[in-house]
């Protein structure tokens, strides 16, 4: 018998293999599922406000935003409505949510808009080229929505 040749393994030590990876196979899982669900509410707020806008209900994609005193409604709808700033917005699409580098209380969550439905696909140039990208920032105690700090 070799000095790195072993006997038959003891079931004991087999055993305490299968616990150790049982317990990292849950911990990856674990913390997986937390990674891609962390802005979860978040994003969730973000596609009702913008499903609003989409229908042209303004009234409820400005309660959604939660305003400050001096963002009036027809502050809202310069920005929002029919004939706002980021008009017409038939489609969108969520590309990112982050927590700003500086930190902060919110997250940054930035989505594409587009006057087309269904939202136009990379090989529609001209179509994808009128998309939109407009960054907005979601306070994560009490979900109101604004415009992030710069």
């Amino acid at each position: 018998m070799g000095l790195l040749d072993t006997g038959a393994e003891e079931p004991k030590s087999k055993a305490l293999r299968y616990v150790v990876s049982g317990v990292a196979l849950v911990l990856l899982l674990g913390a997986s599922l937390w990674y891609f669900r962390r802005y979860a509410t978040e994003k969730r707020t973000v596609d009702q406000f913008m499903q609003a806008i989409v229908a042209g209900n303004t009234q409820k994609a400005y309660q959604i935003w939660h305003p400050h005193a001096s963002f009036a409604y027809q502050d809202f709808v310069g920005y929002w409505g029919p004939n706002g700033y980021f008009s017409p917005i038939k489609s969108y699409r969520m590309e990112s949510a982050e927590v700003p580098p500086k930190g902060g209380t919110g997250v940054v969550i930035v989505v594409e808009v587009s006057a087309y439905d269904p939202f136009p696909k990379p090989e529609e140039t001209i179509k994808f080229a009128q998309t939109r990208e407009v960054q907005l920032w979601v306070e994560r105690s009490d979900q109101s929505m604004s415009f992030p700090p710069p």
